[in-house]
């Protein structure tokens, strides 16, 4: 630990003396720019509101009701989900193929597909997986919860041999 305040206070000393003091007052400085010659930095007109309202552009109200036709988040669900499984050990990549409702090993892991989806054609194309993870090996970290093919990220694994990732569903 010490270094690193050593550290903070060698960069301390290093700053320049106008970084080291708080700002002063601007009323000097605007007085020493009149004297220079330099202008200060003015801001831009605001423009007044116009007082006849009738003038303005009336904003309409957004259509509600039958007439607004939106997507609905929809999910198809799958039969099999596909998963890449990476063990950082080796470097050896596996494609594991899981029905839902059963398992696979791989290494000390097991997986569970509970569910898998994907999205219909007319939308972006995504899947998720609804996963269970156990490690055979004690005090190892487990995973239950969902992995999205488009995010990753979102929902992982975190374990320090094995990494796994949905690719699609089926």
């Amino acid at each position: 630990m010490k270094p690193f305040w050593l550290a903070v206070a060698v960069l301390a000393l290093s700053l320049p003396a106008w970084a080291q003091r708080p700002p002063a007052d601007t009323a000097p400085l605007q007085q020493q720019w009149q004297q220079e010659g330099s202008p200060p930095v003015q801001q831009a007109p605001v423009p007044p509101l116009p007082q006849d309202q009738s003038s303005s552009p009336q904003m309409e109200p957004a259509p509600s009701g039958p007439a607004v036709m939106e997507r609905p988040n929809v999910w198809v669900p799958g039969a099999v989900a596909k998963v890449q499984a990476l063990d950082k050990v080796n470097a050896q990549t596996s494609t594991l193929t899981i029905k839902v409702g059963q398992s696979v090993t791989f290494g000390s892991l097991t997986i569970t597909a509970k569910a898998c989806v994907t999205r219909p054609v007319d939308q972006p194309a995504d899947a998720a997986a609804y996963l269970t993870v156990t490690d055979s090996h004690p005090d190892s970290p487990g995973f239950a919860g969902w992995m999205l093919a488009g995010e990753p990220s979102v929902s992982m694994l975190q374990h320090p041999i094995y990494d796994l990732r949905v690719t699609g569903c089926t």
